[in-house]
């Protein structure tokens, strides 16, 4: 059975917001490779229609760059009620998203990793579909944006600890799994 895996820049005040614009300086070589091994076992990459329409266009024109290269291998699973087509080797999950990757889990094969807490992860939440958060604590302060699970009732949120990684940046990556 997949697993399905999220994994998210998060800031010292909880920020998960357009991370592209405060996080980049801390994703140096230590942490692209902890993020390439990450995909050793990810057969889908999942992204939501946001996600898909920013990253399609730039990740999928760069060369020569073996993490990217990687998630341009992957197959992509977009959620998304309002496109109607997908490039970059994916395909549209319309209708009830929550049900088509409870049935992609059933099945034997490799994970499905997403990247970022969205409003999507509300829907992976309450159907018990995520199988691990990997949040990547960067030392900084961005204050303001999104903030992650801001948009999550307390009593749906019960995760417990079973990894910690500290880089020598100072990101310290903690991997939780639900209850």
């Amino acid at each position: 059975m997949r697993k399905l895996l999220v994994s998210s820049f998060v800031s010292l005040d909880g920020v998960v917001e357009s991370p592209t614009t405060w996080a980049s300086r801390f994703f140096d070589d230590e942490c692209t490779e902890y993020a390439l091994r990450k995909l050793d076992d990810v057969e889908f990459f999942l992204l939501g229609r946001v996600a898909y329409e920013t990253f399609a266009p730039v990740w999928s024109t760069i060369t020569g760059n073996a993490y990217i290269g990687r998630i341009n291998g992957l197959k992509k699973l977009v959620a998304s009620t309002t496109l109607d087509k997908v490039a970059w080797n994916a395909s549209l999950l319309k209708g009830d998203v929550a049900k088509e990757l409870a049935r992609l889990k059933r099945q034997s094969g490799r994970h499905i990793m997403k990247y970022g807490i969205t409003a999507l992860d509300r829907a992976l939440l309450y159907n018990g579909l995520v199988d691990e958060y990997d949040l990547l604590i960067m030392p900084t302060r961005v204050g303001q944006g999104k903030r992650a699970f801001a948009d999550i009732e307390a009593d749906k949120l019960n995760l417990e600890l079973v990894r910690m990684h500290r880089f020598a940046n100072g990101v310290v990556a903690l991997t939780y799994r639900p209850r």
